[in-house]
């Protein structure tokens, strides 16, 4: 059993040290609570818990602490995809939800797997989740003395289970001040994407990710017999043209475990039962 998350860039906190600190802590405390909940379920049930704890602390740019967008409205992104089954199902831009991937988790019973906007808002009332304001005070300052963000806040998790089954989940809360209505690459094939051999989750500039097909490029040259390492070179060498801004984590279905960013730096934390990464 393997399990690696990502939560976003350092950007937000490039000078502050205590953030970094706290981001790796949180990192560390997540990974191993998820672990731990991987040894008595499978990878898909996993990579959603692994995620809604993401969700739920507002060091991260998911759920709550998510970014507002130009006119003053948080609207979140998330997906999730069963590598066994080929199912993907997502909310684009969903908004006073406190967990957008478990709203996503209960559209892979349905036909129609991913909703957007209002219509996804609707199907989270009607299945049970509250409002639920996901604002903190810091993304509020933010928003009213207009601090540009870079746009590099996402959080993931990527699972193999005692099964070999493999799962991926990836959940955000947008760039901040963009306009409304824009949709990131979290809840596309380039940014969460699973298969029986990999599965692959991103973070970074949405629209780099998805002008590169990331996710999908590399689990597809893992499935034609790349490793994990070379998939990864080629994909990201892919991004270099146009400077693309990317950081993804992936795990095949040998166990194998694999991280890269094409600008440094991607916070994430892995561990296997015994081994503990931390980007440090």
């Amino acid at each position: 059993m393997k399990l690696i998350i990502h939560g976003g860039f350092f950007s937000e906190s490039s000078t502050n040290n205590e953030t970094k600190v706290a981001k790796q802590n949180a990192l560390k405390r997540i990974v191993k609570n998820s672990y731990e909940f991987l040894e008595t379920h499978s990878a898909l049930e996993t990579v959603i818990y692994a995620v809604s704890l993401l969700e739920d602390d507002e060091l991260f740019n998911a759920g709550t602490g998510s970014q507002i967008q130009s006119d003053g409205k948080i609207r979140m992104s998330a997906a999730v995809m069963d590598g066994e089954t080929q199912k993907m199902s997502g909310v684009i831009n969903i908004e006073e939800v406190q967990n957008p991937i478990k709203v996503a988790q209960i559209l892979m019973q349905y036909d129609d797997r991913v909703l957007g906007g209002s219509g996804a808002t609707k199907f989270a009332r009607k299945n049970g989740f509250p409002s639920f304001s996901t604002e903190i005070p810091q993304r509020r300052a933010e928003y009213e003395s207009k601090l540009q963000s870079q746009g590099t806040g996402t959080v993931g998790c990527v699972a193999l289970d005692q099964n070999r089954k493999i799962a991926v989940a990836t959940s955000t809360g947008g760039k901040g001040f963009e306009m409304a209505g824009r949709i990131s690459d979290s809840a596309t094939v380039a940014g969460n994407y699973a298969n029986e051999f990999c599965g692959v989750s991103l973070t970074g500039v949405g629209e780099d990710i998805v002008s590169n097909a990331t996710a999908a490029k590399i689990v597809t040259r893992v499935t034609d017999g790349f490793s994990l390492e070379q998939a990864f070179t080629k994909t990201f060498n892919e991004l270099k043209p146009y400077d693309g801004f990317a950081g993804a984590i992936a795990i095949n279905n040998q166990g194998n475990i694999f991280h890269k960013d094409s600008h440094p730096s991607m916070v994430f934390a892995s561990f296997d039962g015994n081994n503990l990464e931390v980007f440090d």
